[in-house]
């Protein structure tokens, strides 16, 4: 059984051969997008193969066989682009993961109390964030060792570090001294 999983969104047509603009939602863009490499159209059967991808100002510009011309690559604007991948599968790094296994994971706190669940994953320039439901609202917490120390895969959980404030926005601390 395999997994459909978001690889980019299709964004403008680059020049008259049929190039698109991708935005990546991959760490691996250069695997994902690779020549003789297929994606599919997100609820469609139609596949597209890879003859190149590039970097271009920034972007990734990436040339379908299927997609002859601008007029074609202007009708893909906007498509999600997925592949299908074996659940198993996991980055090269012990230290990195794929969206979908944090997905779901049960967020426990420093004392291993259930917090909540990771309900998705932000991509950010500086750091990722992972976001947490946890039953009263949405925190956002940086997916960094610091405030994440322990990600257990087989045991569908994540342990959150001792921070003070850590799941609660402006979270203030209580004190006796205010006369109650």
């Amino acid at each position: 059984m395999s997994v459909e999983v978001l690889v980019g969104v299709v964004g403008r047509a680059h020049g008259i051969r049929g190039d698109v603009a991708v935005e990546p939602r991959t760490d691996e863009p250069e695997v994902r997008f690779a020549a003789g490499r297929a994606v599919r159209i997100e609820g469609s059967p139609r596949w597209l193969t890879v003859v190149s991808a590039r970097d271009h100002s920034g972007r990734l510009l990436v040339r379908f066989h299927e997609v002859e011309d601008r007029n074609a690559a202007e009708a893909l604007r906007g498509v999600r682009l997925v592949v299908d991948v074996d659940p198993a599968e996991r980055p090269d790094r012990p230290e990195e993961y794929y969206d979908r296994q944090l997905i779901g994971l049960r967020v426990l706190d420093a004392a291993g109390t259930e917090v909540g669940r990771v309900s998705g994953v932000a991509h950010l320039p500086a750091q990722d964030l992972l976001e947490i439901d946890t039953g009263d609202g949405q925190a956002l917490v940086p997916f960094v060792t610091e405030l994440v120390p322990d990600v257990d895969l087989d045991q569908g959980q994540l342990r959150l570090a001792d921070v003070p404030g850590l799941l609660s926005a402006g979270e203030a601390e209580t004190s006796d001294e205010d006369g109650d």
